[in-house]
Formats: structure tokens, C-alpha cells, sequence
């Protein structure tokens, strides 16, 4: 738009009024209008006219618009820049998503510190879940052994009650383990690492 109005100056005329004087005299009105120009650029409007077919156009410099079609001109907007709404929440998610981006020593956010909670979590309620199961199946062994009348029959018994006892005991460990991870380990690395506490609970 800006050329437009200094294509005009430079051929004499400015909004239909003839410009005199040199050279000297049209750079000084081109400069005027640039700054008049660069200080209201955010206060432009859109305008709307209709020429004679009916045909919708649209412009943001009214002398761009035929004399005739200027009295029916409409303005529909101005192109000055709208506020922006911080939607409802979007507080609480850039201070966690920043909370998350300064991460620990390693870079290494709230979602890796959870994960690994999550995952001994899963693994200790699987255990203990298997020791349950290997518990029940224990006690029927124990049970069918102690009525069992056959030596041969009491000795097989024994022998897969043996298994059982073996595979409990490996449970057990394995629930130690999981505790201890959950209960010191994983915070203990925490803290070295500078995560945030709430990350491993």
C-alpha cells in the first residue's frame, strides 16, 4: 500500500489533489507518509463495497474504491491484532509443561520418574499376585499329601510341594526387591539427580 502512495506522490497527485514542487518536495511528503503509514498500520480497517454487477470486493485502502462505490462502503473489521484469550487451564499446563521441561540433572522429566514408579508397581502386584497363587497351591499339596495312603503318591506330592516352596521363595525375593526400589532406591536416585519428589511417589 505503501508504493501505491508513492507511485501517486511521484506523479504529482495524492487523494486527487495535485502535488507542486520538485523533487525535494515529493520525497519529503513520501517520507511523512511512510511514518504516518509505519504508526498506523494497526489501525487499518477492511473495507467492503459492491460494484455494479453485484460483486463483493474487499480492501484495506479506500482509494483503492471508485468514487462511485464509496458513499455504500462498508468497514467490517479492523486489522488491528485481537487479544488473546489464555484458555481455561492454560496456566496450569505451561507451568507444568515448564516444571517438566527443567527436568533433573539429566533432563529427564516428571513422565520418566512416574514410569519407573509405575513399572516396579506393576511387577511387585504381579508377584504378589504369583506368591498367592503358588500359596493356595501349596496348601492342596500339603493337604493331598498328608491323606494321601500311598508312599509313591506322598513321595510325588512332596516332591512338586518342593517346587512350589522353591518358586514362592523366588516370589518373595523377587516382592523384596520391588519394595526396596519403590521404598528407597528409586527415591534415594531421585534425590540425587535433583527430581522433584512428587515425581516417584
Amino acid at each position: 500500500m505503501l508504493i501505491h502512495y508513492v507511485k501517486k506522490i511521484n506523479n504529482g497527485k495524492l487523494f486527487g489533489i495535485r502535488i507542486a514542487g520538485g523533487t525535494a518536495m515529493k520525497q519529503i511528503l513520501a517520507v511523512i507518509l511512510f511514518i504516518f503509514l509505519a504508526f498506523d498500520t494497526s489501525f487499518a480497517e477492511v473495507y467492503k463495497w459492491v460494484d455494479e454487477k453485484g460483486v463483493s470486493h474487499f480492501t484495506d485502502d479506500m482509494t483503492q474504491i471508485p468514487e462511485k462505490n464509496r458513499a455504500k462502503t462498508e468497514i467490517i473489521e479492523s486489522a488491528e491484532e485481537p487479544v488473546k484469550e489464555e484458555p481455561e487451564g492454560g496456566g496450569e499446563a505451561t507451568l507444568k509443561g515448564k516444571e517438566e521441561s527443567q527436568g533433573d540433572r539429566l533432563g529427564r522429566g516428571e513422565s520418566y520418574w512416574k514410569g519407573r514408579v509405575e513399572e516396579w508397581k506393576k511387577k511387585l502386584r504381579e508377584r504378589q499376585g504369583r506368591w498367592e497363587t503358588l500359596r493356595n497351591k501349596y496348601s492342596e499339596l500339603t493337604l493331598k499329601h498328608n491323606e494321601s495312603k500311598s508312599a509313591a503318591e506322598r513321595g510325588n506330592l512332596r516332591k512338586e510341594r518342593d517346587q512350589v516352596k522353591n518358586e514362592m521363595d523366588q516370589c518373595k525375593v523377587q516382592i523384596e526387591e520391588a519394595k526396596e526400589m519403590l521404598g528407597k532406591k528409586i527415591p534415594e536416585e531421585a534425590e540425587l539427580y535433583k527430581a522433584r519428589p512428587e515425581w516417584v511417589k
